[in-house]
């Protein structure tokens, strides 16, 4: 049986992303833990053997091999409350060298939202390391995968990339910081003490903030944050309490529907305006919150990096990085090109060593065996240098390499198909 040869127009991606989908949108593309194991666990009977999924604040994605770019995305809208038809207008099916070229931006920060997101390269081995467990990751795309974890290491090591702070939840400091001249004074209620959490609550206290309360739905869990910082923690049965006294509340939980609803928001009779910012998706606090006079909402969407001077050090150096990344795609897809002679060369191998040992044989047989170990090492030597020529001719011939695999298969009488 012939083995399978591997092509850059195998991998596929598809997806849906901050560039083109509104925040009500992705949220009904977004995938919860359990909906990513189950994803993952119906992969096999849907006739994907190589799968990753991304699934983040901005973006959901599927980046595969061996599969069609409609059975992927249809696939993935099959366990999301997203519709073919929403997938149609906002999502995005990617195939070849595009694909590969996609994913690794992603990976790298390029295609984020806060350019250079510290987080996305932690999201991108979860996904990785998830996919790895449930056994959907083969040779090739293990191979990839070290690419890209290389260029992302490259990306931060070679360029001002990773200038100043990126992430979700710097950004969202800041805009705290612009809409107020000091967080010393005001009331500040943190919603959610998860990943993004534990970062905004450390941004806060480093820009000043003094007057953070924690609430999370278990309190234990926010403890260890709280006795860090000396912050008090409530858990959500005091919600409303604490949201009356803020001047700022930012939620990020990983709830599938609004954890901050208008029951907990007080009437406007004070005339004191609240800032709140929801940093997750699906959305945590009810968008309906926005038609209150004295509610000012900020989702993902509307936060922005521009103004940082980091930000403009790291746009700078967008040009290095991509050059970076074709540089390590290329040497994937040399390698990958590789790949298509190995059958070949096993052949080859094969081929050159039945030759020797027929014609050793034959050589026992009439001179006997008292010279026999000199003229085996003879042969091994010979055999091994026509080999290496051979080899080195085969993978060096990028353009041509299967035609001249193919030669090589006629002039040796090599079967691939056995």
């Amino acid at each position: 049986m012939s083995e399978h040869i591997p092509y850059i127009n195998e991998f596929v991606a598809v997806g849906i992303n901050h560039w083109s989908a509104p925040v009500a949108v992705r949220e009904r593309f977004s995938l919860s833990d359990e909906k990513r194991e189950a994803f993952l666990n119906d992969a096999a009977s849907y006739g994907l053997s190589d799968v990753i999924i991304l699934s983040t604040c901005n973006r959901t994605e599927l980046f595969a091999r061996s599969t069609e770019e409609g059975m992927l995305s249809s696939f993935l809208i099959d366990h999301v409350i997203g519709t073919k038809e929403e997938f149609d207008k906002f999502g995005f099916r990617l195939r070849g060298e595009e694909a590969i070229q996609h994913f690794f931006k992603v990976a790298v920060g390029l295609d984020a939202q806060i350019l250079g997101d510290l987080q996305i390269i932690k999201q991108v081995k979860e996904a990785y390391d998830a996919a790895k467990d449930k056994r959907l990751v083969d040779s090739l795309m293990h191979r990839l995968m070290q690419s890209v974890f290389r260029t992302h290491k490259r990306s931060r090591n070679e360029t001002d990339l990773a200038s100043g702070a990126a992430t979700i939840a710097y950004a969202a400091v800041q805009e705290a910081k612009i809409r107020f001249s000091s967080l010393t004074d005001k009331n500040i209620v943190l919603v959610g003490t998860g990943k993004i959490g534990k970062v905004t609550c450390k941004n806060l206290i480093n820009l000043g903030a003094r007057k953070v309360t924690l609430i999370n739905r278990n309190v234990e869990r926010a403890e260890k944050l709280g006795d860090r910082y000396d912050l008090p923690v409530s858990g959500f049965d005091s919600l409303a309490k604490h949201v009356s006294d803020a001047d700022l509340v930012i939620v990020a939980t990983g709830a599938e529907t609004p954890v901050l609803r208008l029951e907990h928001i007080p009437p406007a009779d004070s005339g004191k305006k609240i800032v709140m910012l929801d940093l997750s998706v699906p959305r945590n606090i009810d968008p309906e919150l926005d038609n209150l006079a004295h509610i000012d909402l900020v989702n993902m969407d509307m936060l922005n990096q521009t103004t940082d001077d980091a930000y403009r050090i790291r746009q700078n150096s967008i040009p290095e990085v991509e050059k970076i990344i074709c540089e390590e795609v290329n040497d994937y897809k040399t390698w990958l090109h590789q790949q298509k002679v190995i059958p070949t060369i096993k052949l080859l191998n094969d081929k050159l060593e039945e030759i020797r040992t027929s014609e050793l044989t034959r050589y026992k047989n009439k001179a006997g065996a008292e010279n026999i170990e000199s003229v085996e090492q003879l042969t091994q030597r010979i055999v091994n240098k026509i080999a290496a020529h051979s080899i080195e001719h085969l993978r060096t011939r990028n353009g041509d390499s299967e035609d001249v695999a193919k030669l090589i298969q006629e002039m040796f009488k090599l079967n691939p198909e056995q």
